[in-house]
């Protein structure tokens, strides 16, 4: 089969994916993609099957689109590791990302949300990603991490450019990531004298197997943790504004009733999937689908098409239903892997949707969404949105289509 999906394009991902996804899904869910020398998974079955074999499909070789062209340390990041290593490593800091920890946390993420929103003027076009969006999980894995509220910025700065890295590697990204590493190398140095209770304090003091992390296993973690509480939230935060924006009726139903938005926030993260898509490596000559895969073959599992397969979501997998249930969507991943941070995100998607929609629940778009290119994030840069436009009075539809694959 031949396509014209630059699967391993940025710029793809930032010009609506969805319906080319969805088509590839429908033709050829197990695709090889010749120009860029892997597999692309679709369907929502196979990701599930991939994602909970890593004896068949392993991470160590590469989990981004971008790894293809360098060398894999599994130092750089716990997402490299397979088990049994994966599962003694993630002990080390799960427990700050547990459910009751979490919850611990929510009365902090509303006094957080609070505060940027007492900051906006409702009545003018406002860049939600840099109001809204951005600063509240940064701050919030911040203060996690012991991060000092005077670094923010720079954090935010240091954070973007990672991610850009994770898909254009270059002399100013790399800049400013080695920036990060140093920033980070310096505070848990003080930690070693002086731990407090946070993150890099937990990663200083902790051990595996009776040994203590080295450095560079030490700053893997810390990117890690930056990425889990941070950026996949931010995209979830933004994604889900345009969503809302653009599906009156839906918002509406969380309106009436703010009980719909644990289901919401769900539907936002299949609806948006704020991490498109990563990859794993077959161990051995193996099969998936029908389709015969050999060792060492990429893989690469595509969160986006498959959080839209109507076997696993039904005939109206297409449209945005805050109400669905069940929803399995995989925006978190699967297995071994599913993402730390879920349950954080979850709660301070919730806590910032219930506080802005009290204020202003009939928000709009005031111009189109900055979008990205990306091969890891749906991730959009600006987004203007006024958050009072009739002072109470129903306004008129959003701009913009709606977001779908049809």
């Amino acid at each position: 089969m031949t396509t014209a999906v630059p699967l391993d394009d940025a710029q793809f991902y930032a010009d609506d994916p969805d319906p080319a996804l969805a088509d590839l899904r429908r033709r050829c869910p197990v695709y090889y993609h010749p120009a860029g020398n892997f597999w692309v998974l679709t369907r929502h079955a196979d990701l599930q099957e991939v994602s909970k074999d890593p004896a068949r499909f392993c991470s160590g070789q590469g989990v981004l689109l971008a790894d293809r062209a360098r060398a894999i340390a599994a130092a750089d990041s716990i997402l490299y590791l397979d088990p049994p290593i994966h599962g003694r490593y993630r002990k080390l800091v799960s427990r700050a990302f547990t459910p009751r920890t979490v919850a611990t946390l929510e009365p902090r993420i509303r006094q957080l949300t609070v505060e940027l929103l007492d900051q906006l003027d409702p009545t003018v076009p406002v860049d939600a990603v840099d109001a809204l969006s951005a600063p509240l999980p940064l701050f919030v894995i911040a203060e996690m991490l012991g991060v000092p509220a005077s670094d923010r910025e720079a954090f935010r700065r240091w954070s973007d450019a990672i991610m850009e890295a994770a898909t254009d590697l270059n002399d100013a990204n790399a800049a400013l990531a080695a920036e990060l590493l140093l920033y980070f190398d310096e505070r848990l140095q003080a930690r070693v004298d002086h731990p407090g209770d946070d993150l890099l304090s937990a990663l200083v003091t902790a051990t595996v197997d009776g040994e203590r992390l080295t450095r560079d296993e030490q700053l893997g973690f810390c990117m890690t943790l930056l990425v889990a509480g941070n950026e996949t939230t931010r995209s979830l935060i933004t994604g889900g504004l345009i969503a809302l924006a653009q599906h009156p009726e839906q918002r509406a139903q969380v309106v009436a009733d703010p009980g719909l938005l644990p289901q919401a926030v769900e539907e936002l993260l299949r609806w948006v999937t704020p991490i498109m898509a990563m990859a794993r490596t077959a161990t051995g000559d193996t099969a998936v689908g029908g389709e015969p895969i050999a060792q060492g073959d990429y893989v690469v599992l595509s969160y986006a098409a498959a959080n839209r397969d109507e076997e696993a979501f039904g005939p109206d997998a297409a449209r945005f239903d805050i109400t669905r249930s069940p929803n399995p969507h995989l925006a978190f991943g699967f297995g071994e892997h599913y993402c730390l941070g879920a349950g954080l995100a979850r709660v301070e998607a919730r806590v910032l949707f219930d506080e802005l929609l009290r204020r202003w629940p009939f928000f709009q778009l005031a111009g189109e969404p900055t979008r990205v290119p990306s091969t890891l994030l749906r991730q959009v840069a600006h987004l203007p949105i006024l958050f009072d436009p009739s002072r109470g009075e129903h306004p008129s539809p959003s701009v913009g289509p709606s977001h779908s694959p049809s």
